[in-house]
């Protein structure tokens, strides 16, 4: 546990779901964890004991990837944990694949719906009908235009053009459009939806006064900061004042609410990380602005600065991103300017700075 860590409280210790089962939270909530095939391992998913339209069930919020071990785990939740009982209804927080890629498949088997926001779904469904910011030929032109050009790499991303999906085949054909502020019943408790940017298209968080819980899905992370990255779906983006504009909605909520995330244990402090998120994005717009008053630099130049440590190429996608939101924060603010180079390359360096 880092020194961050220290200062938010884990309720359940070290404890973790068994794989393919849960760990009840709170009468009729049950949090379900699943592994993934990347750096960051696994998911967090919460069953909500439901009605809705006559059919006693569970609402699912999340889905993980679609995958075959995926599936399995998906077989043993059904056959343990949903008391001989339907999925009713299927949320998502949003359209990244480890929270949207099983969601046809449980809609499919349930007879059941998707609700989600109207901006993450339309990604959702263009992303799995096409690459679209995750891999193939734009994405590493867009990279070579901000340094990225080593030939093993771009190699790499050409390849992905099918990495959504491949992890999101399809999304249902329908859906229910989950908006900010949107009070919906789940087991005869109000749960409000609180939409959060930049980090997806229009991401919904999940809140229970009653209940005192909050899912906060990808917004509020105990243990790593979310990935705030431009694209080159939208290579103008500025995502980052976006995200920490956010965070902030969740301080008007009290301060010993049970934040569920969707990657991590479930916390109390959500006040505290918020603090820690705005801390963390500040020293590190400090870093790359220090960086770019010593010289020009591009997104890739920035790379070490931002992560002083071998990364994948899973990763290094997700870096560049990060680097270049970074970096537009500052040039939109005025403290950077840019120029592309005659090899084609944005750099950017300290406004005043030659």
């Amino acid at each position: 546990m880092n020194e961050l860590e220290r200062q938010l409280h884990y309720p359940l210790g070290d404890t973790l779901p068994a794989p393919g089962r849960a760990i009840e939270l709170q009468p009729g909530v049950k949090w379900v964890r699943m592994g993934l095939p990347f750096a960051l391992d696994h998911i967090n998913l919460w069953l909500l004991r439901d009605a809705l339209d006559g059919r006693e069930g569970w609402t699912v919020v999340d889905c993980c990837i679609s995958r075959d071990e995926t599936r399995a785990q998906w077989e043993a939740v059904i056959a343990h944990e949903l008391d001989g009982l339907p999925i009713v209804r299927v949320v998502a927080t949003h359209m990244h694949p480890d929270h949207l890629g099983m969601a046809w498949w449980l809609c499919e088997r349930f007879g059941c719906e998707l609700w989600i926001s109207a901006a993450d779904y339309c990604m959702g469904r263009l992303a799995s009908q096409q690459t679209t910011g995750f891999g193939g030929d734009r994405a590493a032109q867009f990279f070579t235009q901000h340094g990225l050009r080593d030939p093993e790499a771009q190699a790499q991303i050409r390849a992905r053009s099918h990495y959504y999906p491949n992890l999101v085949p399809q999304v249902p054909p329908s859906y229910h459009r989950l908006l900010d502020g949107q009070s919906l019943s789940i087991g005869g408790h109000r749960w409000r939806c609180i939409s959060g940017y930049g980090h997806a298209p229009e991401h919904m968080a999940l809140y229970c006064e009653a209940r005192g819980l909050l899912i906060s899905g990808d917004m509020v992370l105990p243990r790593i900061s979310t990935n705030v990255a431009v694209y080159d779906l939208e290579p103008e983006a500025n995502p980052l004042p976006l995200f920490l504009a956010s965070i902030d909605k969740f301080r008007a909520l009290p301060a010993d609410t049970l934040t569920l995330p969707s990657h991590g244990k479930p916390f109390i402090g959500l006040h505290t990380r918020i603090d820690q998120l705005h801390t963390h994005h500040h020293a590190r717009l400090a870093e790359v602005r220090a960086a770019c008053a010593q010289g020009a630099m591009s997104a890739a130049d920035i790379l070490p600065v931002l992560f002083p440590r071998t990364l994948d190429l899973h990763q290094t996608t997700f870096a560049m991103g990060e680097a270049i939101a970074h970096l537009h924060a500052l040039w939109f603010a005025g403290d950077l300017q840019r120029v592309r180079g005659a090899d084609g390359v944005w750099r950017f360096h300290a406004t005043g700075a030659s």
